[in-house]
């Protein structure tokens, strides 16, 4: 006799470009290039802000600073790899299309799960975030 038994797990289900699902994805390959965008800048700038605090001389807890930027950046990545802005997660939108073409998500459950993965990708950019910054302040330079 064979059992089945049901698994959870917590990582992030990733559906294809081009579907909506609540929660899951909201976006499609022209916001998705975007949200990559947004990551590469974040990244570029973090590494430049700490590239001068040490070349300034600036005390090592004002490396503090590059919390922002690699907030930012992780941001971008998750969003691109989750195919799910969580701006338009919050406004209760998705977008398959180009600019400008957000359509509104009616249904309040629908809106209520992409509130929730919008707020997992805020705290856990800021955590990401915040763990960099501290790295940076350890850094022995």
């Amino acid at each position: 006799m064979t059992t089945h038994a049901s698994v959870r797990t917590t990582e992030p289900q990733i559906a294809p470009p081009g579907d909506y699902q609540p929660g899951v994805c909201n976006i499609g390959p022209v916001e998705i290039r975007r949200r990559r965008m947004a990551g590469h800048g974040g990244l570029v700038a973090a590494v430049v802000l700490l590239a001068v605090l040490v070349a300034v001389g600036a005390p090592p807890v004002a490396r503090l600073l590059v919390l922002v930027p690699a907030a930012v950046s992780a941001s971008g990545y998750i969003q691109a790899w989750m195919r799910f802005c969580a701006a338009f997660g919050s406004a209760g939108i998705f977008n398959f299309g180009g600019s400008g073409d957000a359509v509104s998500v009616a249904d309040a459950e629908a809106r209520a799960a992409d509130r929730r993965r919008a707020l997992q990708i805020g705290l856990a950019s800021g955590a990401i975030g915040a763990v960099v910054a501290v790295l940076a302040v350890l850094l022995p330079i």
